[in-house]
């Protein structure tokens, strides 16, 4: 500064003009020095260093690139530039500095963002990450960090220590408290959820009170983000999902099969004894011969030992046609490729009702896939509905209008 005053002065400048001028002169020559630093690390320095990091064989330095981590470090070098020349401004280096010292703090504020999310791109590749996601814990530390260089920052603009603004930390807590609740309750039920393994990135869960039924797809300190099979995104607070209940299908998924359940309704009407024509007729269906004849044998010795009389049908056993669809839908299950053989199968009668006698089928498919099981169960259903009828057996539906039109139809044909 002495130099370029005495430069001017030389030259013919008044004194007064000579030191606007002189500052002027090194404001512009500390604005170029900065202005060179950027290009040189953002032109030469960084480009070597993206060289050096596409050859290398490691993927977390690629997300460093991606996530511009270095070119925003690179901005520390303007404030650094500016807080080493402030002395030479003897009467404004306080302000100077302060102002420098509070641009440093921001461009620190952001490469901490930057390199924790860079931290959790990288942990995401692991495949632990699916079980023990750490999105919120990250996001506490960011709250945490940008807390503490917030009150350092102020303290730099007010003159005071930071010291003095940290020890009532203690008072500021109450109020963070009732201003975060949220992120405190979600953090807290962040770290239940993962402790307790209750939920991870790629769960389907279902939870109707909030519209959910999808994968979870990200996991944060406030909120689960799930997105249903509608390629709708539903985010439900994470503290929800510990204070009430959901249903996760993972156990599903690690089983290696999905359950099938579901009822026909047979008409009561047609339920009765099978007549020595159908039992012939059922001896040629192969998943029920080798029934037929054992069941046979069977009745034959209970009624030779117990009745006497077996012309009349209440008097003995006799085969029922519901009781051999019911084994037929047993012998279908245990021969069908979709199926695990291993697992529970089950065909079962509920308690009738208004819409006739339940019949359950109860089984498990050897695949999870969603297209997969609705075709599996598609197929079986298809097939036992379409067979019902070769054992005199009728379906239960509430009429319909073609049956309206059958009956009034046969009502006129009587009639004439």
């Amino acid at each position: 500064m002495p130099y370029i005053a005495n430069f001017l002065l030389e030259k013919g400048i008044n004194e007064r003009a000579a030191i606007y001028l002189s500052y002027g002169i090194m404001v512009l020559l500390i604005l170029i020095i900065c202005i060179l630093t950027l290009l040189v690390i953002k032109k030469v320095i960084l480009r070597i260093m993206t060289k050096i990091v596409m050859k290398s064989k490691y993927q977390w330095d690629d997300l460093l690139l991606k996530r511009k981590l270095f070119e925003r470090a690179s901005n520390f070098a303007p404030g650094i530039i500016v807080y080493s020349f402030a002395p030479t401004f003897p009467k404004f280096v306080g302000i100077i500095q302060r102002f420098a010292f509070i641009y440093i703090l921001v461009i620190l504020i952001l490469v901490i963002n930057e390199f924790l999310d860079v931290v959790n791109d990288i942990y995401r590749t692991y495949p632990i990450s699916r079980i023990r996601p750490i999105t919120g814990f990250l996001q506490v530390v960011k709250i945490v960090s940008f807390i503490i260089i917030g009150i350092i920052m102020i303290a730099k603009i007010m003159g005071e220590s930071p010291i003095i603004w940290l020890s009532g930390i203690g008072a500021f807590a109450a109020v963070f408290s009732f201003v975060f609740k949220d992120s405190i309750l979600g953090f807290i039920a962040g770290i239940q959820l993962t402790s307790n393994d209750m939920l991870r990135i790629g769960d389907w869960i279902e939870m109707s009170k909030y519209g959910a039924d999808g994968d979870v797809i990200d996991i944060t300190l406030n909120t689960v983000k799930v997105q249903n099979f509608d390629k709708s995104i539903v985010s439900i607070p994470a503290y929800s999902l510990v204070s009430d209940s959901f249903k996760n299908w993972r156990g599903m998924k690690d089983y290696g099969g999905r359950r099938l359940k579901r009822s026909i309704y047979i008409d009561v009407n047609s339920i009765g004894f099978c007549t020595p024509q159908m039992i012939e007729k059922f001896k040629k269906i192969h998943y029920l011969k080798e029934y037929i004849e054992q069941k046979e044998k069977e009745i034959e010795e209970y009624n030779l030992q117990y009745h006497d009389e077996t012309e009349v049908l209440v008097n003995g056993r006799h085969m029922t046609n519901i009781g051999t669809f019911r084994a037929y839908i047993q012998n279908y299950l245990r021969h069908h490729p979709g199926l695990q053989q291993n697992a529970t199968q089950i065909v079962r009668q509920l308690p009738s009702g208004e819409y006739g006698l339940p019949l359950e089928i109860y089984a498990f498919t050897n695949t999870t896939d969603w297209v997969t099981y609705e075709n599996i169960q598609s197929d079986i259903f298809d097939h036992i509905l379409s067979v019902a009828s070769e054992f005199g057996l009728r379906l239960f539906q509430n009429p319909t209008g073609h049956d309206l039109i059958t009956y009034v139809s046969n009502d006129k044909s009587r009639n004439i």
